[in-house]
């Protein structure tokens, strides 16, 4: 029996060793390109006292991508490395808070920014749309503040629910009502596990709406310069618009697909396929967060001009 329960920790120790070496580079590559974001558009509004539309979003999605990032990671190193420490109150219940905060941060300022590129870009005459196109930047302050308060509401989710499950797991070892702590708790992990697949059905829906509208709009304007016989470089400029937003809705969906099968696996606890969505799951901030600088004039420059330094000081060194 010793021999046995030996082996199992060592089965786990390896399991985690592994773990750890898979997700540690996605997770600091991201955080390095989030922190790239973040401060070339710092070192941008210190020159010019000023933020558009476009940089608050992005400013918002680097911050909320790169904190995501660093607790998880944080999470994930001391799961492996000392996992007693999540039985202590309130520890498992804050780390689950401010993970559900800045993911869901993340998720929702992702959907809005392909909203505010699909109002931005997209040429239609109708009068809403007009409307909006006017007042976005506007509008833009509010709905980042509106989104702030959604990720705080679903983090106190995160965290009663936390809570309710090592309350429920303490009382099953301690009393004999583990029937009936087990009704309450399915209850109670219902009504939470469908506010937040809502949540990210809304966004998932948002960023289907806003790609269609913006292809159909790219796909228009792309015809009408062919028969107006118009140049090509700005053809080619359309067609690169479709890829990065078709790239950027492929991602998203995988994303999505990662967040709905963590909500149903989460109750039945498999280590497997919970790390197979962890690892995907740390791949949409950082790759999403690559394509948003390849495709912005600003952040391409500024990284193109730190490539250079970094390949000296590797050289240097």
């Amino acid at each position: 029996m010793e021999a046995c329960h030996s082996q199992d920790k060592f089965n786990i120790t390896v399991y985690g060793a592994i773990a750890m070496v898979i997700v540690t580079p996605q997770a600091f590559a991201g955080m390095w390109i989030n922190a790239f974001i973040v401060s070339v558009l710092c070192v941008t509004w210190l020159k010019k006292k000023t933020f558009n539309s476009n940089e608050k979003i992005l400013l918002v999605l680097g911050c909320s991508r790169f904190w995501y990032l660093c607790t998880t990671w944080i999470y994930s190193f001391f799961s492996v490395i000392y996992p007693r420490c999540f039985s202590v109150h309130p520890i498992p219940q804050l780390f689950a808070a401010i993970q559900s905060f800045f993911n869901s941060y993340n998720l929702w300022a992702s959907a809005f920014l392909c909203v505010f590129y699909c109002i931005k870009i997209a040429t239609f005459r109708h009068i809403f749309f007009i409307y909006l196109k006017l007042k976005i930047d506007r509008i833009v302050p509010w709905l980042l503040l509106g989104l702030l308060l959604l990720s705080m509401f679903l983090c106190i989710l995160a965290y009663d629910f936390t809570d309710k499950t090592c309350c429920q797991n303490l009382n099953s070892t301690t009393l004999g009502n583990l029937w009936q702590s087990t009704v309450r708790m399915d209850e109670h992990i219902f009504h939470i596990f469908f506010i937040s697949g809502l949540v990210f059905a809304t966004a998932f829906l948002a960023v289907i709406f806003s790609v269609l509208l913006l292809l159909f709009s790219l796909w228009r304007h792309k015809c009408k310069m062919q028969t107006n016989s118009m140049k090509d470089l700005s053809m080619d400029a359309h067609i690169k618009a479709m890829k990065s937003i078709l790239s950027f809705f492929f991602i998203y969906s995988i994303n999505f697909i990662c967040l709905v099968l963590m909500l149903i696996y989460t109750s039945k606890m498999e280590n497997s396929v919970m790390f197979l969505i962890s690892v995907f799951l740390y791949v949409f901030p950082s790759v999403h967060s690559l394509i948003l600088i390849l495709s912005n004039p600003k952040l391409k420059k500024a990284l193109l001009r730190t490539l250079p330094c970094v390949k000296c000081k590797v050289r240097m060194k």
